[in-house]
């Protein structure tokens, strides 16, 4: 491959293609709110949200490729509000699956406020933001499949964010689409769906603990 070539080589590409399947699979803030919305408003509704999440992983890019993230993680009054509030966002949303009157994300309701576009894209956004895991897996990730004697860093950044924001969405728009049928399985055993319940509750409250008690990366 020739210095000047910016594309990422095939093998490298590959991995990292991978790795990122890996990180959209494992259940998240994004995979609950998509469930959430596809089931209780609808797939348009859900895939609405998934666009909202899908700007977040593009600024989240773009900062990393553009240096940014690394000024974030440099100051720290900054990373540490972030990473508080997501952790405080986590801890609601494990608290809303378990209060008094809680139903499963995977159980379809019809009492919920039926959200408009521009509430259901923003929040979507602020799912995705309101995770500094997100920034710091793009400084550490990254920068193992980029080699600088290629040339061309940004553009090798770019391929590798693109690639990652479009495996996400494949997935998680397949998640929106299968959201319904899901439902349609857990209706017929509530026994699973109390389960669930306090599972993604589990999850969710390590995960925050995890957070707000993790070391700030170096």
């Amino acid at each position: 491959m020739a210095a000047e070539d910016p594309v990422v080589g095939f093998t490298g590409l590959a991995a990292f293609a991978l790795v990122a399947l890996g990180m959209v699979l494992t259940p998240g803030p994004n995979m609950l709110y998509l469930i959430t919305r596809s089931i209780t408003q609808g797939r348009a509704a859900g895939f609405i949200s998934l666009l909202g999440v899908i700007l977040g992983f593009v600024c989240y890019m773009l900062n990393a490729a553009l240096g940014l993230t690394a000024l974030l993680l440099a100051v720290p009054l900054a990373y540490e509000a972030l990473r508080w509030a997501g952790a405080a966002y986590l801890l609601y949303l494990a608290w809303t699956a378990v209060k008094p009157g809680a139903r499963s994300i995977l159980e379809a309701r019809t009492d919920l406020a039926i959200d408009g576009p521009r509430k259901l894209f923003a929040m979507g956004l602020v799912t995705n933001l309101l995770n500094p895991k997100i920034a710091v897996l793009y400084l550490s990730l990254l920068p193992q499949f980029i080699d600088p004697a290629q040339g061309h860093v940004l553009a090798q950044s770019l391929t590798l964010g693109l690639t990652q924001i479009a495996i996400s969405f494949t997935v998680n728009l397949a998640i929106v689409f299968a959201a319904g049928s899901v439902a349609a399985w857990f209706a017929t055993r509530p026994s699973w769906l109390k389960l669930q319940r306090w599972v993604m509750a589990s999850v969710l409250t390590g995960l925050a603990l995890r957070l707000a008690l993790d070391k700030r990366v170096s």
